[in-house]
């Protein structure tokens, strides 16, 4: 069950459209989602949820304000008429795309990366950006783990840096500069809304598994794969792998992936860095070099961990995710058939 208790903000410690970081009276810290809770600011009286901090989850000790008990009543006109986090207390109508008139059901052979940790975004993006100066790269944000775009430091940097062209939030994500109702139709809104030629498919921060082959979020790779060949995209697998992970079924190819290369339907492409053998033969394996990851993502003005890892804790989970946009700039390019 979940966990509340009110506090005083005190201090904005950050803010920017969508998302306001503050300092409680208790000395505790909170984000607001102010899409959902309307504006916040020093003095309001809030009510915060608590229970990601006092179970120790991977929150970085931050509350969450679930509303602000200062403000009278508050109303902000959504778009359209169709609603995320539908039947709950938050349900919000952020609109959908879709709602503009239906698009093409292709993706004319755009590649489309798909990833299971949102710290692969940043890696994939910026190596498409060095690679190929200009490219429109479209971010899908599906609803895997963080729902609010707005969560995202990587998502920001990586627009201010011009890496990314547009984002689309689907399923109960939201937040991006389109909503879609699920996935296919987010690749849709990429390619011909947001004129992609390149879509990179992940969660948005965090991740939810168990040591189970079946219980993790990240599962959801494989559908998404599937829907970008049905689409007629050109499906990229981004591997999950590491050298440095305490675990063992996550060194080497993470079982996260060996298990998404199972479920898949399609055969796709995947991206092979230094250090790592293919697992099967179903799937079309590439070996890619792709260089100092430290040194591009430096370049990109990028900081980017995983599991608190940068590249040179954990060289191989880098690699992996820079052989991904490697791969699908050679598809743009014609250098590999």
């Amino acid at each position: 069950m979940p966990s509340y208790r009110q506090a005083t903000v005190t201090e904005i410690i950050e803010e920017r459209d969508g998302f306001v970081r503050t300092r409680l009276d208790d000395g505790g810290r909170a984000y607001a989602l102010t899409q959902l809770t309307g504006p916040v600011g020093p003095g309001d009286q809030v009510v915060v949820n608590t229970t990601a901090v006092e179970l120790g989850l991977g929150s970085g000790g931050w509350h969450i304000i679930h509303w602000n008990l200062s403000r009278g009543p508050w109303s902000e006109p959504g778009p359209g008429h169709l609603m995320k986090l539908r039947y709950t207390s938050l349900q919000v109508d952020t609109g959908a795309g879709e709602e503009a008139g239906s698009v093409p059901r292709s993706l004319t052979g755009c590649p489309v990366i798909v990833a299971g940790v949102h710290s692969q975004l940043p890696i994939a993006a910026a190596a498409i950006g060095a690679l190929r100066p200009g490219t429109r790269t479209a971010y899908v944000m599906t609803d895997g783990a963080a729902l609010p775009m707005a969560m995202s430091d990587q998502v920001i940097a990586l627009r201010d840096g011009g890496l990314l062209s547009g984002t689309v939030s689907a399923g109960h994500a939201f937040g991006g500069d389109l909503e879609a109702l699920n996935v296919p139709s987010a690749l849709a809104l990429a390619r011909h809304r947001l004129e992609a030629e390149v879509i990179i498919v992940a969660m948005g921060p965090g991740i939810a598994g168990t040591a189970s082959e079946l219980g993790f979020t990240g599962l959801e790779v494989a559908p998404a794969l599937d829907a970008a060949a049905w689409l007629g995209g050109r499906p990229i697998c981004c591997l999950r792998a590491s050298d440095a992970d305490g675990r063992p079924r996550h060194r080497g190819i993470s079982h996260h992936s060996r298990t998404v290369l199972d479920a898949v339907r399609s055969e796709v492409d995947v991206a092979l860095p230094p250090g790592i053998e293919p697992v099967g033969e179903r799937h079309r394996w590439h070996p890619i070099h792709p260089g100092e990851v430290g040194a591009l993502l430096a370049g990109a003005g990028l900081e980017v961990t995983s599991m608190g890892r940068g590249p040179s804790e954990d060289p191989l989970y880098f690699r992996a995710a820079a052989a991904a946009g490697h791969l699908a700039v050679r598809f743009l390019t014609g250098a590999t058939s």
